[in-house]
């Protein structure tokens, strides 16, 4: 049964391919990939200039060393030669990251290593065909820098914008790790107290949010690792109110001050995962009685002193009220 549909199915495209109309569009086609071909051919005859981006790698490191500079280093170079010879270095591995010998350059005294461009053009030509030349290679040279192992633990900061979404705050951040092992020479590793992340943005967002993200580069210095994972914590922000009592300071032993009322509320906003843990006595609203000796008056200004970790937007309900002064 299969075997007929075959035949039939291979007989309609034959006579599909082949009719008349068909044969000249199939012609048409040839002609017009024929033409393409002898394009192409043409244009890859041309001569071509193309920029390359190449690593630099040294070799024959001692085991002491560390390399503190950036570990992606690269050589922009621009080649002039034929299509082919260019599609060959653009589709294949004959172009190799540049690899030079650590001993030729490292100055031990400074901590510091200079590659001039000729010794990198060197380096490329033995890996050019020989009908390419090398246009031009910046920068003009490599500077690199090391150090015997000196290091010192530092902890993550956060640059940029983080700002969560409406009604939301941030009620926490972690980095993980916390801590970077940086290393450089003793300068920078004095004055180095912690490594900051790039610059990042990242707002109206109402769940947790982890990400990876990449520490700020510091020239001559060598951070590891060199990207940590950000977790936000963001909170649902909740209008509160507590009674706190009212405390006076700068007060003479011999003195006694008294407030009507002797309580007043504080309104705030704070996370609803953290209105449990919030206590009166993590407030403190006070008078100041040596404002009052300086300023005497029929009512006592309030200040808010005291305000826990969290909580935003504090203000007082009143912020005057009538008062008494006692002797003991």
């Amino acid at each position: 049964m299969k075997r007929p549909r075959l035949l039939k199915v291979y007989a309609f495209v034959r006579n599909f391919m082949f009719s008349s109309v068909n044969k000249e569009f199939l012609i048409f086609l040839f002609f017009l990939a024929l033409s393409g071909g002898f394009w192409l051919l043409a244009a890859l005859n041309e001569t071509y200039e193309k920029e390359f981006l190449l690593p630099v790698r040294f070799a024959n490191v001692p085991k002491n060393v560390v390399i503190t500079s950036n570990e992606d280093d690269v050589v922009r170079v621009t080649l002039r030669d034929k299509g082919f010879t260019m599609m060959a270095y653009l589709y294949s591995q004959q172009l190799r990251p540049v690899l030079l010998n650590y001993s030729n350059y490292a100055n031990k005294k400074t901590g510091r290593g200079i590659i001039p461009t000729a010794d990198i053009q060197k380096q490329l030509y033995t890996q050019l065909y020989g009908s390419t030349k090398i246009v031009s290679v910046k920068p003009d040279r490599v500077e690199f820098s090391f150090n015997y192992g000196e290091s010192k633990r530092v902890p993550i900061r956060m640059a940029g914008v983080v700002s969560p979404g409406e009604r939301r705050y941030l009620s926490d951040l972690k980095f993980m790790p916390s801590f970077v092992t940086i290393y450089a020479n003793r300068r920078l590793l004095d004055s180095i107290k912690a490594v900051y992340t790039e610059d990042l943005h990242i707002v109206n967002f109402s769940d947790t949010i982890s990400r990876l993200v990449s520490l700020r580069r510091i020239e001559g210095v060598k951070v590891i690792p060199n990207k940590v994972k950000l977790m936000l914590y963001p909170d649902v922000l909740t209008e509160e109110s507590i009674e706190v009592p009212v405390m006076a300071i700068h007060l003479p032993a011999d003195k006694v001050l008294r407030t009507f009322p002797s309580r007043v509320k504080v309104h705030f906003t704070i996370g609803v995962s953290s209105v449990r843990s919030i206590r009166s006595d993590a407030f403190s609203v006070v008078v100041d009685y040596a404002e009052l000796a300086a300023h005497p008056s029929e009512k006592c200004i309030l200040y808010l002193k005291t305000i826990p970790q969290g909580v935003r937007n504090a203000r007082l309900e009143i912020e005057q009220v009538d008062y008494l002064i006692e002797q003991k």
